[in-house]
């Protein structure tokens, strides 16, 4: 998967140079963007029950994907700017989160880890 993230990060870096987005790629503008296309994902969502969120049709889960997309890409330029390593976050979030939300407190509770 590394591998296929790596090459993903060069083709976005590819296809921003061709076009000369480099100076408009700085950290503030692609988190101002991402911020964007996650709340265009929610919009999909909006008005939707929890029953008909998860039984979208194929033309919603099509728009979901798209704006999933979107998220993805805005996010790894965004990591690619600021040298971060996506996946290492991601793992060491998990550990940190593992820590902080014990299976045996958290099975099955919504709750926040402060709130308990």
């Amino acid at each position: 998967m590394a591998t296929e993230i790596n090459a993903l990060i060069q083709a976005l870096r590819d296809f921003a140079r061709e076009r000369d987005w480099e100076p408009f790629h700085s950290p503030k503008n692609l988190a101002s963007a991402l911020s964007v296309e996650a709340a265009e994902l929610l919009e999909n969502f909006q008005w939707l029950t929890e029953a008909q969120s998860r039984q979208l049709s194929i033309d919603q889960r099509a728009a979901v994907a798209a704006e999933a997309a979107d998220v993805l890409l805005y996010l790894l330029q965004l990591c690619d700017q600021t040298g971060i390593d996506l996946l290492d976050a991601a793992r060491q979030k998990m550990v940190v989160n593992a820590k902080k939300y014990p299976v045996d407190r958290s099975r099955g509770n919504s709750k926040k880890s402060g709130d308990w």
